[in-house]
């Protein structure tokens, strides 16, 4: 299979792993191999000792306009009988909705480098990941209202705990495009910058990030994720736990004795 063939590509680097989606004739719209190939490409960047951040990012003229219609299209006409329809759809959404748990449970920081087009499952994707930059040339749209049917990918969790329910609502009913400013105003993307600095950007953090604690990155992303289910004294106890734990790593005492001695640690992930 050709490289422009592979519907995701990945390469690693200086504690990074990049992950690129490919399809970008199709500005890199989901399909079932797209979905497998991502999946299999996260849980690689997981379970490599090597990386320590990962880089999602799109190929070509955009980073993902959501879902494959035309897939949708050539499955309707082969299932009139929406009966038969239904596991058929249920099977890809599935494909998607194992992505954004992917993401939540990887243990390493997860950064969406995002360009161009975001719509659909593209924005579901870019809401999972930890932190997410966008170029000054991204637009996005949670679309899904357009083909009369509803977000997937978390984009329903994600969206009111970022936004409020009243912007979620908005964004999820009217499906209208929003700018990177907009996106960057409603607390959706972290930081917008010029398209022609987008790589060096990500480049910069992610490689900023790859030198930090990964375990203590680990321990706070956990937390973070699980602050919305616990109450207030739950989370206290989660915590508490975190911290002692993260006391215990070589890190820690490599960060306490950099502090105090006024200079940069040298964080291993032990």
């Amino acid at each position: 299979m050709a490289a422009d063939e592979t519907p995701v590509l990945m390469s690693v680097a200086q504690g990074v792993a990049t992950v690129t989606l490919n399809r970008p004739a199709v500005l890199n719209a989901l399909n079932n191999a797209l979905a497998q190939a991502l999946l299999d490409a996260l849980n690689a960047a997981s379970s490599d000792d090597a990386v320590r951040v990962i880089v999602i990012t799109g190929a070509g003229d955009a980073f993902m306009a959501g879902g494959d219609v035309g897939y949708f299209h050539r499955k309707l006409a082969e299932f009139p009988d929406r009966a038969q329809f239904r596991p058929v759809i249920v099977e890809m959404i599935e494909r998607a909705q194992n992505l954004a748990r992917t993401i939540r449970d990887i243990p390493k920081p997860i950064i969406a480098s995002v360009h161009g087009g975001c719509a659909g499952f593209g924005l579901s994707l870019m809401l999972a990941c930890d932190l997410a930059i966008a170029a000054d040339n991204a637009k996005f749209t949670l679309a899904y209202i357009h083909l009369a049917t509803t977000p997937d990918g978390g984009a329903s969790f994600h969206l009111p705990r970022m936004v409020g329910q009243k912007r979620a609502a908005e964004i999820a009913l009217l499906g209208d495009r929003f700018s990177a400013a907009e996106a960057e105003r409603w607390g959706l993307i972290n930081r917008v910058v010029p398209l022609a600095e987008l790589e060096a950007t990500i480049a910069k953090l992610a490689g900023r990030m790859a030198k930090g604690p990964a375990l203590a990155y680990a321990r706070t992303k956990k937390l973070l994720n699980a602050a919305d289910g616990n109450s207030f004294d739950a989370q206290l106890a989660a915590e508490t736990e975190s911290f002692a734990s993260s006391a215990l790593t070589e890190d820690f005492a490599a960060g306490v004795a950099g502090f105090v001695e006024k200079k940069s640690a040298n964080f291993t992930g032990r």
